[in-house]
């Protein structure tokens, strides 16, 4: 198995630090409480651009790999910033960086990222807090294997999940009201 690369339907364990384009250090799987990064390759569970990169690497490949935002977590869109009243958080007590969930009436929840406390409203953000950001990994490989069957399928639930509903042009409830299950810190 020592020549096995990665490629769809590989399971794949690697070491990473994460590093924004100044270099700041933004994540890393290293540290107390070691979290390596564990996939199954082909199946979207990590942005599009890492993933695209580690294809044919094997084990004890290191690499630094660039993704652009395009290739990340998406561009940076001043449509998802919201202006949401403080009448709607009565007993909430919410500050910068907490997150708000709101649910629209088909269930589907959003995370809000509060980015301003004004005196009248909250401002937050459903972007994610790495939109717009180029990103650097500087990854090694630690393990490669076929993923096993139940790997496999809990993979492909995931991508499914996620694919159910993508808000686009022929979306009809985008702007439906929607309602506040809870504000949380991060």
């Amino acid at each position: 198995m020592g020549d096995l690369s990665i490629q769809p339907n590989i399971l794949v364990t690697l070491d990473y630090e994460l590093r924004d384009e100044s270099g700041e250090l933004l994540d890393m799987s290293e540290g107390d409480e070691p979290h390596p990064i564990r996939y199954v390759h082909g199946y979207g569970m990590i942005v599009p651009g890492l993933e695209m990169a580690l294809s044919g690497l094997r084990v004890g490949d290191e690499r630094e790999i660039v993704v652009s935002a395009e290739h990340a977590y998406g561009e940076h869109d001043d449509g998802l910033v919201m202006e949401l009243e403080r009448e709607r958080f009565p007993d909430a007590h919410v500050e910068v960086g907490d997150e708000i969930v709101l649910e629209s009436s088909d269930g589907e929840e959003i995370v809000l990222n509060v980015v301003e406390l004004r005196p009248d409203c909250i401002v937050a953000d459903a972007n994610h807090p790495l939109a717009g950001k180029t990103l650097r990994y500087t990854v090694k490989i630690r393990e490669v294997r076929p993923a096993t069957d139940e790997e496999i399928d809990r993979a492909a639930a995931d991508l499914d999940e996620a694919h159910e509903h993508v808000h686009g042009p022929d979306c009809d409830h985008e702007d439906e009201p929607l309602r506040v299950i809870g504000p949380g810190a991060n």
